[in-house]
């Protein structure tokens, strides 16, 4: 699948979703991507590619821009859909995801742990992460550098005894992201540490 761009214009019914669902005064919303009939709850809005009870916009998760404005998200959950994503379009998707989050909002993922059971049970798992992966996301290690992604900070990285990984990534703007990038370079710099020599 190719990365398909739209208009940035918003359908009404999306608007009046957000504002109806926005968490008080913030404006903001809290995202389940890919929630299936499991959506959280109704203070969530709920996103999938098919018409479930729950599901309040259907969109495939792969396709982006998502129909939502940039900065409306609080939080977006993405429970148990990354290792169904084809591995190519990862980088873009967050960084969607990037875009639709406030700076400051928190991206939480759930997945199977690289190797566990429960990764190797399902056919239709594509690829997983380890505790490694998250830090292509973080302004602040060295694997930023592979891809440079749009900057998160990594809050939470656990494995759990259940073969599940969760990680926590909070928004960065692209200064501050750049400002951590540039620092952090420039102590391995100092330490003589580059990317691909260590």
């Amino acid at each position: 699948m190719t990365i398909k761009k739209k208009k940035n214009i918003y359908p009404k019914n999306i608007l009046k979703l957000i504002k109806e669902k926005s968490k008080g005064s913030t404006g903001l919303i809290r995202l389940d991507v890919a929630c299936g009939d499991g959506k959280q709850d109704d203070t969530w809005v709920g996103m999938d590619i098919r018409p479930c009870k729950g599901v309040d916009i259907v969109h495939n998760v792969e396709e982006i821009p998502y129909p939502l404005p940039s900065n409306c998200c609080q939080v977006i959950l993405a429970a148990h859909i990354i290792e169904h994503l084809k591995p190519w379009l990862i980088i873009d998707i967050i960084n969607e995801w990037w875009r639709l989050l406030d700076i400051g909002g928190q991206l939480w993922i759930a997945l199977p742990y690289a190797g566990s059971f429960g990764y190797f049970q399902d056919p239709t798992h594509l690829k997983t992460w380890n505790e490694a992966t998250a830090n292509y996301f973080s302004a602040k290690d060295y694997l930023y550098e592979v891809y440079k992604p749009k900057p998160f900070k990594i809050v939470r990285n656990d494995w759990q005894l259940n073969g599940n990984l969760e990680v926590v990534m909070e928004k960065l703007s692209e200064e501050e992201g750049k400002k951590i990038y540039e620092a952090m370079k420039e102590i391995r710099k100092a330490e003589g540490v580059t990317y691909g020599k260590n």
